[in-house]
């Protein structure tokens, strides 16, 4: 058998500058695409590489198959006995069925299937061209790109995520003669908007890269031309003796918003450094895509790097271009910052009383004064200091109503530190209005002081009782308070700040913040099983069986620190070899336990009744176990307690199978079912770990 021919596959696409923040996942579903359907033809390539630049996305496929693989086809038709008569004479069924197939009766075949002797129709699909394939493949990738709202061009009623100017479809030197957006493929393709004003031809697919940087100033790889943005970025910081800060999210932003990147370095003037170092960052950033950069302790130095998308004949000029634009962005933030600091945070609070936190629960002041009260409550609880915990409350939302937050979103709380300060604040109810609003997102860090703690939890469970109390708790995807976030940030910051407080108890403290509230029945309960259905959600992320948790679950537990400390331990605990032999030993008590309709008869254990060695055993064992343990239940050592418990699998297998438990001699079983009850009572100090057995 002959072997399939290959050939390189060349599809690219055209346009307007896109998105740039959009840039890599339009390239990475561009490809993905292609290359699911590729496979999905059994249409085979040695390799595939995606390039994404502002005005194009593209595709390079290697090796490709030049047809799709042959198919041999097997159709079973009726029995023989049925498909001909007693005279081995053609009946219609077998007549029906080479109908069917398109073939005459002589043509077809009877073999056996494994089961009786019927006719069969065999034949071979040939396979089908590549080329006739890959303008489909392309329109369905196209179709897929993740692009919210598309966009029409000119008169044309052609949709896509902007105005596509060419198409390159080519299958080594030849172009595949199709049409897509409105455009006919060529082998045509144009280089940098600025630097290349001619035509570029490609002879075939292999030298796209090639042609595009030497030809058209075009680096074409994403990967390469990010790569290369940070490497210049890094140099430049260096020339000046600083270290540039590369944020990733604007690394990529910049990479999607140049073709042939040339990183030049300006300055701004001193004096805006009394301005808050994150405005300016954020002023830099945002508006004009600059990396910031700092000195050796991460001080921020008067010098920012931009990334041109032409290589000038004279950088001095365009560098003067970029310090004119950035000055007035930084005079607004020093205008801002000094017109702000001339106005108390504590007169800001009422300004609140304007903004609407939720139309039901009050404006952000009635939030504010909540956080206030709830904040001081919670400070005494985990050892702050109260009173520093109500002020910063009562200004952590102060300075959203400031121009400078109105300017720059992403200053809000860090603002209300710097003017927390200048109004003479101590440094802790200050930072304490920055930390709160941490963790922002899954993995940020905590807030550093418990003044910043008490706040922070205060915060989000005034959000999360108010938001519940009115009935409006998140329904599938729909959570517009963010309470999923919420509540995993109030967990992590218990747990991993040691923090020893009862989450049913801050919650109804936080209820009582509120007054009346329409859902007020059994609220704290709701939102308090909501909570802790995220924690769940948190040990799977974490690799830890669901199991596990429900085993601690089943305690009823509130203290997300003594809650964590059970699960790791049991997590542990089922890791042990003895493990499942007790899960199960557990399972089976607590169904004897179960089935009983009185267990008033059951007390302690009596160890005059004690008959059989086995029972003998486990009763002194159990004993011993119960005074080892004990002390190591007081003080949470649960990982410990578990492992010393898992030395009871032999007693307990051994006790299993030799001592009938429901004896017919009343003061017996009951003794044993004491023995038991004093077994499983052991384990269930920790958790209910016959839960650890899998459902059948």
């Amino acid at each position: 058998m002959s072997s399939v021919s290959t050939q390189d596959f060349l599809v690219e696409i055209g346009t307007e500058e896109l998105p740039p923040t959009a840039l890599l996942k339009l390239r990475n579903s561009f490809s993905a695409s292609i290359k699911q359907s590729l496979q999905a033809a059994e249409l085979n390539f040695t390799g595939l590489q995606a390039f994404a630049t502002p005005r194009r996305l593209a595709v390079v496929v290697t090796a490709l198959a030049s047809q799709t693989p042959q198919k041999d086809i097997v159709v079973w038709g009726p029995p023989a006995k049925i498909a001909f008569d007693a005279e081995g004479k053609p009946a219609k069924a077998a007549e029906a069925f080479a109908k069917k197939n398109g073939v005459t009766v002589a043509e077809l075949k009877v073999e056996n299937d494994g089961k009786a002797d019927k006719l069969v129709f065999r034949s071979t699909l040939a396979g089908s061209a590549t080329e006739t394939l890959l303008a489909a493949i392309v329109e369905n990738a196209l179709d897929k790109l993740p692009i919210p709202k598309r966009m029409r061009w000119g008169a044309s009623r052609i949709e896509f995520v902007r105005p596509v100017h060419w198409l390159v479809m080519m299958l080594d030197a030849n172009i595949i003669p199709c049409e897509i957006l409105g455009l006919k493929a060529a082998n045509i393709s144009r280089g940098h908007r600025f630097h290349c004003d001619t035509y570029l031809e490609f002879a075939n697919p292999s030298v796209y890269q090639e042609l595009l940087a030497n030809s058209g100033h075009v680096i074409a790889c994403y990967d390469q031309r990010k790569e290369m943005i940070r490497e210049q970025v890094i140099a430049e910081g260096k020339k000046i003796g600083g270290v540039a800060v590369i944020d990733e999210s604007l690394l990529e932003e910049v990479t999607g918003l140049v073709e042939w990147p040339v990183a030049l370095t300006g300055s701004f003037e001193q004096r805006f450094l009394a301005v808050p170092a994150e405005a300016l960052i954020s002023s830099m950033a945002e508006h004009q895509k600059y990396f910031h950069v700092v000195d050796s302790e991460g001080n921020l130095l008067p010098h920012f790097i931009t990334v041109a998308n032409i290589v000038s004949l004279d950088p001095a000029q365009v560098i003067d271009g970029n310090e004119r634009v950035i000055r007035p962005r930084l005079s607004d933030a020093a205008f801002f910052f000094e017109t702000d600091k001339k106005t108390p945070l504590i007169k800001r609070v009422e300004k609140l009383q304007t903004v609407v936190f939720q139309a039901k629960l009050g404006t952000l002041r009635d939030k504010a004064q909540r956080i206030e009260k709830l904040a001081s409550i919670l400070a005494e609880k985990i050892g702050s200091d109260a009173g520093k915990a109500a002020k910063a409350g009562l200004l952590c939302k102060a300075d959203l109503v400031s121009d400078m937050v109105l300017e720059f979103d992403k200053m809000q709380g860090i603002a209300g530190t710097y003017y927390a300060l200048n109004d003479g604040e101590d440094a802790e109810t200050a930072n304490a209005i920055k930390d709160h609003y941490l963790p922002k997102f899954a993995g940020d860090k905590l807030p550093e002081t418990l003044t910043g703690c008490a706040v922070a939890l205060a915060d989000r469970l005034d959000t999360l009782v108010g938001i519940f109390g009115i009935g409006q708790k998140p329904s599938g995807s729909k959570d517009p308070f963010a309470l999923r976030r919420a509540s995993l940030a109030v967990l992590r910051i218990i747990v991993e700040k040691d923090l020893d407080i009862d989450l049913r108890e801050c919650l109804a403290l936080a209820q009582q913040q509120h007054g009346d509230l329409p859902a007020a029945e059994g609220l704290t309960d709701t939102v308090l099983a909501y909570m802790l259905e995220r924690f769940r959600a948190w040990y799977e992320e974490a690799g830890i069986a669901a199991e596990v948790f429900m085993a601690v679950s089943a305690k009823n537990l509130s203290q997300p620190l003594d809650i964590n400390q059970r699960v790791l331990a049991v997590n542990h605990f089922s890791q042990l070899a003895e493990a499942q032999a007790l899960a199960a030993a557990n399972k089976r008590v607590s169904n004897i336990l179960a089935k009983l309709e009185n267990q008033d008869g059951i007390g302690a254990v009596d160890n005059a009744l004690l008959q059989q060695d086995e029972e003998k055993t486990l009763a002194k064992l159990v004993a011993n176990k119960a005074a080892t343990v004990a002390p190591l239940f007081a003080q949470r050592q649960y990982q410990e307690a578990l492992a010393s418990l898992a030395d009871l699998r032999e007693p307990v297998d051994q006790f299993f199978d030799a001592v009938m438990v429901m004896a017919d001699d009343e003061s017996l079983k009951n003794n044993r079912l004491a023995l038991l009850k004093q077994l499983r009572g052991l384990f269930l100090e920790v958790a209910d770990i016959s839960l650890l057995v899998p459902a059948k």
